[in-house]
């Protein structure tokens, strides 16, 4: 009976990680694809994008909530529910396989869905800056606007101090 729940557990966290390795891999296609459009500003296909990208995070929830329910159900077997990794270490050697590996693939995946989710953070950020700044010279007629002093004195001298020239 015991041997069926080990075969049991690496059956369950293989398969749940697999869903999550399929799940890392797509994301990152997602991500990819974002930088992409939004370094070279063809920005009518984000919609789509952000769309996919939702779905895409629903279904790393749903890894999530099956990591959850079975470091929980590991717990009351009285088995390590700290971690996949401790749960997976936990395991007789015969009936672990791969899992290690697994386990170390999608933490390796999920450090670079991090830094890629960073990365289009500071793209979608400087793009704003950058369009703000086109705003602003639209506006201004490309002129800038003096901080001291009332009209065109102002712009007559470079003088902080001193407006009279």
């Amino acid at each position: 009976m015991e041997e069926s729940t080990s075969i049991a557990w690496d059956a369950e966290l293989a398969e749940m990680l697999a869903d999550l390795s399929g799940t890392q891999d797509e994301l990152l296609s997602v991500l990819g694809e974002k930088r992409r459009r939004i370094a070279s500003g063809a920005v009518d296909g984000l919609d789509q994008i952000q769309q996919r990208e939702q779905r895409v995070l629903e279904r790393l929830e749903q890894c999530h909530e099956r990591r959850k329910a079975l470091l929980e159900k590991a717990g009351g077997a009285g088995l390590a529910n700290d971690s996949i990794r401790s749960l997976a270490a936990a395991l007789p050697e015969d009936q672990q396989g791969d899992l290690g590996e697994q386990v170390k693939t999608a933490t390796t995946r999920m450090n670079l869905i991090r830094h890629q989710s960073l990365a289009n953070w500071v793209l979608a950020q400087r793009a704003l800056v950058h369009l703000s700044q086109m705003i602003e010279i639209i506006a201004t007629g490309g002129r800038l606007q003096p901080t001291y002093g009332e009209g065109a004195s102002s712009l007559a001298t470079g003088n902080l101090i001193d407006q009279a020239g």
